[in-house]
């Protein structure tokens, strides 16, 4: 079954697209299968919960079950094996 994946920034549209697409690449290389969706930090409360994993760029000041990783690291190449290997934890069956 396929993982959901909201990816979030300031704006819904920036960081988060290129984030996204490192993100969607990873996971096709893993043979993760997954969906996902884009929305800005302001929208994460009034988001269903139904996602897997919650890649953001921006902090979320925000209560949620919803496991949340940091993507910034992905977007300066400083840290991004880590956050590669946690996304493939949470992800994984």
């Amino acid at each position: 079954m396929a993982k959901h994946v909201l990816f979030v920034c300031a704006t819904g549209i920036a960081t988060s697209t290129e984030v996204a697409e490192k993100v969607i690449a990873y996971c096709k290389e893993q043979g993760i299968e997954m969906t996902h969706q884009q929305i800005n930090v302001a929208s994460v409360p009034g988001h269903d919960g139904s996602a897997d994993l919650i890649v953001s760029t921006t902090n979320i000041p925000y209560e949620t079950t919803i496991p949340v990783v940091k993507g910034l690291p992905l977007i300066t190449g400083i840290g991004e094996e880590k956050v590669y290997e946690k996304i493939r934890e949470i992800l994984k069956d």
